[in-house]
Order: structure tokens, then sequence, then C-alpha cells
């Protein structure tokens, strides 16, 4: 029977290697998220995959604040962040430095998840919606493509933090893991 390891036995960067390290070519935009626990476990997620960027966008909250720190558990002091008021006008400018922006979404003509091929020399944002509204529809159609994660429930969406928990890790798999 495998042995847990002890929190002494793992490796872990310190927060200045982190800060240092090559990043991962991926910017997750959150647009309108009314959850601060949710944007906390998204900065978490961003920590362990060493994600580019965090965008928080619109009415999304901002650190330092207790209920992020509460489930980033200091992931808001590694992670590159930065706040901006039109999730709209951010993807324009990401577009024109050739970022290729995904809006995460149920939509039509959007890709299944399974099916998306991100190549290995481009940088990806991906942006992850209102836990009520989704994602704006002038952000979809300003997006470059859709990507949708399949679900075979009677519940038509997951958590916000659950759905970048998948998109992060897919891309991690397609990309980093090969």
């Amino acid at each position: 029977m495998p042995r847990k390891l002890k929190n002494s036995e793992l490796v872990r960067k310190t927060d200045e290697e982190f800060k240092t390290s090559a990043k991962t070519p991926l910017i997750l935009i959150l647009d309108n998220i009314r959850s601060l626990n949710n944007i906390g476990s998204v900065f978490r997620t961003a920590d362990a995959f060493l994600i580019q960027k965090i965008y928080l966008c619109g009415i999304t909250a901002k650190p330092p604040h207790k209920d992020i720190q509460k489930t980033a558990l200091g992931a808001t002091q590694t992670v590159d962040w930065s706040y901006r008021e039109s999730t709209l006008e951010l993807i324009q400018e990401l577009k024109e430095r050739e970022v290729q922006v995904m809006s995460i979404e149920q939509a039509e003509n959007s890709v299944s998840l399974e099916d998306f091929s991100p190549s290995q020399d481009t940088t990806y944002a991906f942006v992850f919606g209102n836990e009520v509204k989704g994602v704006q529809q002038d952000v979809v159609d300003a997006s470059n493509a859709v990507l949708e994660i399949p679900q075979l429930g009677t519940k038509h969406s997951l958590n916000i933090s659950v759905t970048a928990g998948v998109c992060v890790w897919d891309f991690m798999s397609k990309t980093q893991f090969r």
C-alpha cells in the first residue's frame, strides 16, 4: 500500500522560484465572477500549473480579500494577475497580441473540449463566465472560438472553479505532459 507523502517531502517551488519559472502559455480570464471562493480556487489552480496570468474583469473581486485567500492559500502572492473593467476590451487587446481567446461556454458551433488541439507555439486565453449568466454574448462573439465541456447528466453547467480545473488540466495534458 502506498504511503501518503508528508508536506515536508513534497518538492515545491519557493515564491521567488515560481515567479522566475517559465510559465504555461495560458491566460485565465474571469468574466464577472461573483463567488470569492471560486476566484480563490482558480488562483490555486493557476499556481499549481504555472499559468501565465489571471485577469479579473467586471464585478470579479480582487485580492486581498479574506474569502479569496481562504481558498487561494497564498496563490494570489505568486500568480501574476491584474484587474480590467471590460472583458471585451481586454480580449480585443489580447487578440492584437496574437493570443487565441477561447470562451468556455455552451454555444452553437462550439468545439468539444476533447476535440481541442492547442498549438505548441501559441498562447491561449480561456474566458470563464458568471456563475448564472455565463460568458457575456459580446465576449463569445469576439472570441476566436468557443470550447465546451461535454456533459452527460441532467445539470447544464459545472461550477466555474471546476470548469477552470477541467480546462486547465486538459490544456496541460495536451501541451506540457506529452
